[in-house]
């Protein structure tokens, strides 16, 4: 959520290029892997589907302001979507196919930086 307002509830699965499976297969290829590794994929899309106006609409929304952003641009020339600025508020948080938190919600406030 983006200051309370959710704006994806992507899937981190089918659409993946490469499944958590096939991440930590490789990575066990190239290193040791013990209980309490962390493994990132980088932020998670979802494929696209053709709206009623011929546009491209990604229903599950985005993870990524800056892809969202590049978007807006290809479709519409410019972006729509503000950066985050000091005061803005994230909050990222994964579920099971059972609804429940997989790691805890994680929930952050953008500050300006100490002088």
């Amino acid at each position: 959520a983006w200051n309370g307002r959710k704006v994806g509830m992507c899937e981190a699965g089918p659409e993946m290029t490469f499944h958590f499976g096939q991440l930590i297969a490789h990575i066990c290829k190239t290193r040791n892997v013990r209980a309490g590794s962390i493994v990132g994929s980088g932020t998670v899309s979802n494929k696209g589907v053709t709206g009623v106006n011929g546009k491209t609409e990604w229903p599950k929304g985005y993870s990524c302001i800056a892809e969202k952003r590049a978007i807006e641009t290809i479709q519409d020339g410019k972006p729509s979507t503000e950066f985050m600025k000091f005061g803005d508020t994230v909050r990222i948080e994964m579920k099971g196919q059972d609804g429940q938190s997989l790691f805890g919600a994680i929930e952050q406030k953008i500050v300006a930086p100490a002088r």
